[in-house]
């Protein structure tokens, strides 16, 4: 399997998912605006969206990916199967339970998640009734990450990549058509999140079939390999997910702010998923279980000239994506935003918050990509210090920031945090001898930083100023962030092709 055309194919599947999830943010944006409606929302789907990171992108896919792949590899695909059903059962047993107490709880969760809110009792209540509705989503998108994982394990990358645009579907349908059906309308979008969990399950289940790995009743939670999946499983939601767990308090402190501040952070962490989601998330899903392989065939030697391709991938990619969100934050939010309720004070709050986050975007999309580094060999020890580590150096700088910087700083903090994060997972990959660089870093670094400042160039003069951004018709902004899209990148790979980079050189086969 060629590893760069899996990853092309993901971030393909994960670019239309991302596209349709703009799609998505437009609409609501144009349907509700910013106010206390969405911000209602946003908290009430922040516990349930910060579980699916968790298992569809995080602690989940780390923990049981690598039993998997050594229960493939080393035991055959019928001791495989046992597993999965086991590991499917328990795991079902246990969403429905947290589910059933999400739903009783919800007044509990909201009072926690949001005090603020507590100040205004129709805005409290209607964020509860979507708590409510919107909690169960947690079984059904639990259940598909456990499909993604045994699908990726089978190296069927497709499927679970293109499950999140249904849940893109069904919310622009919920706010696009039903939403004047129900009072008040922005319930619709809380069904819209429920509708999407059961459809991104239905089209796991015909390709698990075809594996012959489709989960079948099983109760067995002392079965071994359960258990060491559940050891790995606490561990690897601190150590993988510590921005997801921030972004949740960073909820608490915005709900003391300006109304609005959920709704300015939500946009400009949808922005900043893009390349997230596009680049962190999909060489995360592909290298672990490559590297599972190579850990459980004993060959070290490939596992680090692995780990070294993907972090020049990243490098390649994600920094020309940082820069990139931070130069043209205005036109992005104008065009994909700007319309409806959502004003131009609101573009003004969420710039900030987007070029917050842009410079800590590499950090947040290294950590996808160096931690796998440590689970797909189940070591839980050394993430989960620097996992507290970071968390608690993240909540001294939201301190530090939110006086000056308001909800801008709450995103500052989680990007520096990142980078952190990022730079203690290096050390220590380099410390214990499993990640050791390939000759030719530092001529690939100049010759990146190089390509870097062609693209800035190019995409800060051909943006011709920020303020005609909100004068321009839809169309013309349209046009304008196409071009600039079209230049930036044209720039970029053409100053590396004149440095010497070819696609030759990234090719590798698992």
């Amino acid at each position: 399997m060629n590893l760069l055309r899996a990853l092309a194919a993901v971030s393909s599947m994960t670019l239309l998912s991302r596209i349709l999830g703009f799609v998505r943010d437009a609409v609501i944006a144009r349907t509700f605006g910013a106010g206390a409606a969405t911000d209602a929302f946003f908290v009430a789907f922040k516990l349930p969206n910060l579980l699916r990171r968790l298992f569809a992108e995080g602690a989940f896919s780390q923990a049981f990916v690598p039993v998997l792949a050594e229960y493939k590899n080393r035991r055959g695909e019928a001791a495989t199967h046992i597993l999965v059903n086991r590991v499917a059962t328990l795991l079902f047993v246990i969403l429905m339970a947290v589910a059933a107490l999400g739903v009783l709880g919800a007044p509990l969760i909201v009072l926690v998640s949001a005090p603020g809110f507590a100040a205004t009792p129709d805005k409290f209540d209607l964020t509860v009734a979507l708590t409510r509705i919107v909690f169960p989503y947690i079984v059904f998108i639990s259940m598909v990450s456990l499909a993604g994982g045994v699908l990726n394990t089978w190296s069927r990358f497709q499927v679970p990549a293109f499950t999140p645009v249904l849940l893109n579907v069904a919310m622009i349908l919920a706010a696009a058509v039903a939403a004047p059906w129900f009072d008040p309308p922005v319930l619709a979008l809380g069904w819209g999140a429920f509708l999407g969990g059961i459809l991104q399950l239905s089209i796991q289940i015909p390709a698990l079939k075809r594996l012959g790995m489709l989960p079948s009743w099983d109760w067995a939670p002392q079965d071994e390999g359960v258990r060491r999946i559940l050891k790995l499983m606490g561990p690897a939601a601190l150590g993988v997910s510590v921005a997801q767990v921030s972004l949740i308090i960073n909820t608490l402190f915005a709900s003391f702010l300006d109304t609005g501040s959920v709704s300015w952070l939500y946009y400009a962490d949808r922005l900043m998923e893009f390349p997230t989601g596009m680049l962190g998330v999909a060489l995360g899903t592909i290298l672990l279980p490559s590297l599972a392989r190579h850990y459980a065939d004993n060959d070290p030697g490939e596992y680090s000239k692995l780990l070294d391709w993907g972090l020049r991938l990243t490098l390649l990619l994600a920094a020309p994506a940082a820069v990139a969100l931070g130069i043209l934050a205005v036109p992005l939010i104008a065009t994909l935003f700007y319309h409806g309720e959502f004003s131009s004070i609101d573009v003004e709050m969420t710039r900030q918050a987007l070029v917050a986050y842009s410079i800590g975007l590499l950090g947040l999309i290294m950590v996808k990509v160096l931690a796998p580094g440590f689970y797909a060999r189940q070591n839980i020890r050394t993430p989960v210090k620097i996992a507290l580590f970071t968390l608690l150096a993240t909540q001294a700088m939201n301190l530090v920031f939110i006086w000056q910087l308001r909800h801008a700083g709450l995103a500052l903090a989680i990007g520096l945090g990142a980078c952190l994060n990022a730079g203690i997972l290096y050390y220590h990959l380099r410390k214990h001898g499993i990640f050791n660089p390939q000759p030719g870093w530092r001529i690939f670094l100049g010759k990146l930083a190089l390509a870097l400042l062609a693209m800035a160039a190019v995409l800060w003069f051909g943006m011709l100023g920020e303020a005609r951004w909100l004068a321009y018709h839809t169309g013309l902004r349209i046009a304008h962030l196409g071009a600039l899209v079209v230049g930036g990148a044209g720039s970029y790979f053409l100053a590396l092709w004149l440095l010497g980079f070819r696609p030759s050189q990234f090719r590798r086969r698992a």
